[in-house]
This record gives structure tokens, sequence and C-alpha cells, in this order.
């Protein structure tokens, strides 16, 4: 996958397209994002694009530095986010947070 594209779970998208979800919080493999670029996004199951979106920003932060904060950018509880990266990165604590805003 290049740099132009990126991908989420398909249970994601809805709060995407609404602007509910503002951020993704990602591992080492997908920091390298530039602010200011466009991405085109698609779905990771089946890989159906279904938007485009503006990277605003990427910082590292500590998995144990998340807090309700990113859960709300994230639309979902603290314990729920950090359950939803423990399922993707496992006990990976080195991660990044992707701000990004919807194109329309």
């Amino acid at each position: 996958m290049s740099l132009s594209e990126i991908t989420f779970f398909e249970r994601f998208e809805a709060d995407i397209l609404s602007g509910r979800k503002t951020i993704t919080i990602r591992d080492e493999a997908e920091k390298d994002y530039q602010p200011n670029s466009i991405v085109q996004v698609s779905t990771h199951e089946d890989g159906r694009w279904f938007c485009a979106l503006k990277i605003n920003s990427v910082h590292p932060i500590h998995f144990d530095q998340l807090s309700d904060f990113h859960a709300n950018q994230e639309n979902m509880t603290l314990a729920e986010l950090k359950s939803v990266i423990r399922s993707i990165y496992g006990n990976n604590n080195n991660l990044f947070v992707i701000s990004y805003s919807l194109i329309k």
C-alpha cells in the first residue's frame, strides 16, 4: 500500500463519513503519512473505496498515553479504544496518531 492510500475496517466507515471519527491510531508501519497530503480510503476487508481524507498531522504516542480525548476522536470509549488497539497491534506500545479531515 502506498502513502496515497489507507484502509479502515468496514465498521468504521459510517463514523468516518459522518465526521464522528477524526483520527486513527496505527503502528510504525503506517507512520509515514505526510501532513496536507490527500489519501484515498478503502475498506480493509475488500478494498472498496469510500472516500478521500486530508492528513492533518502524525504524532507518536505511547499506548499508556491514550486518553478520553483520543477515544472521543475515535467515537468510542477509552476502554473500547484500548481493546481495539490491542486486538489489532497486540502488545505494541509505540503507536502513531494520524489526524485527518474528510474531503467532501
